[in-house]
């Protein structure tokens, strides 16, 4: 589960690397209403579904809620959750711990990215790609160019007031 605001190569990786633990993994986006996602939920599931169509046994599903409910509506016993530094550990346990109290039927797994991909965050893609920056050795080609339309887009839709 996550947000996926946008997905990106690290992600791919523990989705590929996670088929070879799992028969099958469904990619659960949160619409969470706690961030202000650049994408909407209904983009974010279109993105993740046609940058992940290369892998066999990956479902896609956007989702409302508590993500433990999700697991359980869904039949999945498992929740994987990835750690890309000891930084992320301790938000990841505590929800991890939590989650155990409201589900204790569902179980979380961490696991790590390849170490070339360790550093990678949707929350970096997205400034860099805000600011035109190129993003393309991140994300799929295709994320790279929904975030140069986004990025354009409000880039026109900002005004500059005054002048000299």
């Amino acid at each position: 589960p996550g947000t996926f605001d946008p997905v990106t190569n690290g992600h791919h990786d523990l989705i590929r690397r996670a088929l070879s633990i799992f028969d099958e993994v469904l990619v659960a986006i949160a619409a969470n209403p706690n961030k202000a996602p650049m994408f909407s939920l209904d983009e974010r599931v279109d993105m993740a579904t046609r940058v992940l169509s290369d892998l066999e046994g990956v479902r896609v599903i956007g989702y409302e809620g508590l993500t433990v409910e999700f697991a359980r509506r869904h039949d999945v016993p498992v929740m994987l959750r990835g750690l890309r530094a000891v930084s992320d550990f301790e938000f990841e346990f505590q929800l991890a711990t939590m989650s155990r109290q409201l589900a204790p039927d569902v179980e979380t797994v961490f696991l790590t990215p390849s170490a070339a991909l360790s550093f990678i965050s949707s929350s970096m893609v997205r400034e860099i790609g805000v600011l035109g920056g190129d993003v393309s050795q991140f994300v799929h080609p295709l994320v790279a160019e929904q975030l140069r339309v986004r990025a354009a887009s409000r880039q026109r839709s900002t005004t500059v007031i005054g002048g000299a």
